[in-house]
């Protein structure tokens, strides 16, 4: 059974740092490029980064270095960390994976997790 598991997320002034984590089960983890979408309230889901197997990285252009994608293929798990946080980040963070790279479609992505809540407000 397939699984991703966010975690990471919360209520955050602006400015503030987050590390969000993707723990991964079910499939095998090191064959896939692990990606982090956002949606938030109202708007449609939006890539956000993608980090390979190799662990070669893209980004949307909107990150501005704010984000950093990674991986531990031994732990089985992608990690976001994000730092300025910005009212306008807002949103459900999920991460994704896919067979393919790179690919920045919702469509594109195989397995999805559940969404961690991420709020930025003073």
């Amino acid at each position: 059974q397939v699984q991703l598991v966010e975690s990471g997320g919360g209520l955050v002034q602006p400015g503030a740092f987050l590390r969000l984590s993707c723990e991964a089960s079910g499939f095998t983890f090191s064959s896939y490029a692990m990606a982090w979408f956002r949606q938030a309230p109202g708007k449609e889901r939006e890539f956000v980064a993608a980090v390979r197997w190799t662990s070669s990285t893209y980004y949307a252009s909107f990150v501005k270095d704010r984000f950093t994608v990674s991986r531990d293929n031994a732990k089985n798990t992608a990690y976001l960390q994000m730092v300025n946080l910005q009212p306008e980040d807002t949103a459900v963070y999920y991460c994704a994976a896919t067979r393919n790279w790179v690919r920045q479609r919702v469509d594109d992505y195989n397995y999805w997790g559940q969404g961690t809540q991420v709020t930025v407000s003073s």
